[in-house]
């Protein structure tokens, strides 16, 4: 009953990707934890650990097909051969992947070398969104309601005049339901619907996969590092791989008022842009024109990446502010990918502790620009507020 069918490899976000690829030349030594909270609260029902087990083992099948490596390799041009030829050989190894059901709480923990862990957050969060609504018989709107609710969404947002991109794969409510929005974005969206972050369905729309990198990097980077040098040196390893490519930089990992006092000239520069994820998105407007201007940059050049919990009202009010002050782009999640009649899931799956090469693990920790997005051990966020001298 509760069986899912597994696609494709390439059924991932593309960013975990670009960081994989990253991690392989930079830190192949490293290893990573991460672990599933469950912010929503959703009570699972009996027996669920065990199925959502069943399906993480399936998942050791997959393996990247001759023709999906021929479209990385025409696609993206700055994964290196070797690293495709990795991939190739690349398989899940389920043993990495804890899942403990106690009544009806679900503990997932993930735990091994980075490079390899580093894949297993967005397929399972997706599994988990998928499983528990078939689990617990929850009945969506039909296909034909599904593609239109799509058709009508980017119909509104082509009068924006603004380009859009989906972001939905960890928290959409089914394959199916993903696939089918794709392809009405894109047969609807003519100009306006620029992308996806699923690799797997941009390559089977012929659309273009969209995406950097995610606050992990800089989470490991803190943990390698210390918290006063994770912006720099993350763009600095990131910059050192993709030499000018992929160049939105991820700004709210220790909040973005600690980014842009890091984000130096060479960095503004080389930058296209930034990708806001939290916190008020107008002030992080005005904070990112002020930045670009400080330097002489004229903002209309560079880009923000609005990507936090999105919708029509929210996208709407940003593009009225931001008209012709600075390029904008926005990049919608949930609201894309589980808008079928039913209470989308409020998941995450966010790395906990970080090994570097030769060290002792250290618990990482994420502080966005508003204080509910915070994640990891709580000793740890006061120590890094003291240093990077966060006031509440």
């Amino acid at each position: 009953m509760a069986d899912i069918h597994l696609y494709s490899i390439l059924d991932n976000d593309f960013y975990k990707f670009t960081m994989q690829h990253a991690v392989i030349k930079l830190f192949p030594n490293a290893k990573a934890k991460y672990k599933f909270i469950n912010r929503g609260q959703h009570i699972f029902p009996e027996g669920f650990a065990e199925i959502l087990k069943k399906e993480i083992v399936k998942m050791e099948q997959l393996k990247l097909k001759k023709e999906e490596k021929e479209y990385l390799r025409d696609t993206c041009p700055y994964l290196d051969p070797t690293y495709l030829d990795f991939l190739q050989g690349y398989r899940y190894d389920s043993s990495e992947v804890e899942i403990i059901q106690t009544g009806s709480d679900l503990s997932v923990k993930i735990s091994g070398y980075w490079y390899r862990t580093i894949m297993w957050e967005v397929p399972i969060m997706s599994l988990i969104c998928e499983l528990y609504y078939k689990i617990t018989k929850q009945k969506r709107i039909s296909d034909e309601e599904v593609s239109t609710v799509a058709k009508e969404k980017i119909n509104k947002y082509k009068k924006l005049d603004i380009t859009i991109a989906d972001f939905g794969t960890r928290r959409r409510h089914s394959y199916e339901v993903h696939d089918l929005t794709i392809k009405a974005l894109k047969d609807f969206g003519s100009e306006c619907f620029i992308g996806t972050s699923n690799v797997h369905l941009a390559m089977k729309n012929c659309i273009k996969p969209i995406g950097t990198h995610a606050h992990e990097w800089f989470m490991f980077h803190a943990a390698k590092y210390g918290f006063k040098m994770a912006n720099s040196l993350g763009l600095e390893n990131w910059s050192n791989v993709y030499r000018g490519d992929l160049g939105i930089a991820l700004s709210d990992t220790y909040t973005s008022k600690v980014f842009f006092s890091q984000f130096d000239k060479k960095f503004t520069k080389l930058f296209d842009g930034v990708r806001h994820d939290s916190g008020d998105p107008l002030n992080f407007a005005d904070m990112t024109i002020d930045h670009y201007q400080h330097y002489g940059i004229d903002p209309t050049t560079k880009t923000i990446i609005f990507s936090d919990g999105l919708d029509y009202e929210k996208v709407e009010r940003i593009s009225k502010y931001c008209k012709e002050k600075i390029g904008i782009s926005f990049g919608i999640g949930t609201n894309f990918t589980n808008d079928v009649g039913l209470k989308p899931m409020n998941i995450v799956i966010k790395m906990t502790d970080a090994l570097p090469e030769e060290a002792q693990w250290t618990p990482v920790i994420k502080l966005s620009d508003e204080k509910k997005k915070y994640t990891g051990d709580e000793e740890m966020i006061k120590l890094s507020k003291q240093i990077l001298e966060i006031k509440d």
